[in-house]
């Protein structure tokens, strides 16, 4: 099967749940810059579930260049990742609603944590499609960060029972060892 129109549906998904994230930012009735700050972690949580999202299209756009042809159960991995990716926008708008309050925090880490854990399914079924040369195999045969970001994301959720900013630090640490994609993709693309 050809992996365009999986790139395309995905694409499109990313593109609404990034759409509806930004519903969840009412604007304020008043003028004044006072009406504004009530709205600070409502947009704090919007800007980081944004980045979020973003790193996510990125990397599943450089995942999809290195992959040569997908079949049913790739199709399925990625709706998987795809349905975590969609619940981010409630997530998100829960954790600013209630100011990063425990148990949305925790909430928003198990979110991260699923898509995390959905990325890592659709990379090894990926794997899984392609020979043990292909550019995807010689890439994501280790995949320390994916195997990190899960083990950070664990140590997150329950030490957001004891600070949920310690919790937030953790989810910014994983968002900044995905900000820029794996380098080697597009190294082995142009060999």
């Amino acid at each position: 099967m050809h992996k365009r129109r999986m790139e395309a549906f995905s694409d499109g998904v990313i593109a609404i749940i990034i759409t509806i994230m930004i519903l969840e930012l009412k604007v304020p009735h008043e003028g004044d810059l006072a009406a504004l700050i009530p709205l600070i972690p409502k947009f704090l949580s919007y800007v980081f579930s944004f980045v979020f999202i973003g790193i996510y299209w990125n990397n599943h756009h450089h995942l999809l260049q290195a992959t040569k042809q997908v079949n049913g159960a790739v199709l399925w991995a990625n709706l998987h990742l795809l349905f975590w990716l969609s619940m981010v926008p409630f997530v998100t708008g829960w954790m600013g609603e209630n100011n990063f309050a425990t148990i949305p925090v925790a909430i928003y880490g198990c979110v991260l944590w699923l898509s995390g854990l959905s990325f890592y399914i659709l990379v090894q079924t990926l794997l899984a499609s392609h020979d043990s040369d292909s550019v995807i195999a010689s890439v994501f045969s280790k995949d320390p960060k994916g195997m990190w970001s899960l083990l950070i994301y664990t140590a997150a959720i329950p030490l957001s029972f004891v600070s949920a900013w310690i919790a937030v630090t953790l989810y910014v640490i994983v968002s900044v060892m995905w900000l820029i994609p794996e380098r080697r993709i597009e190294k082995k693309l142009a060999e």
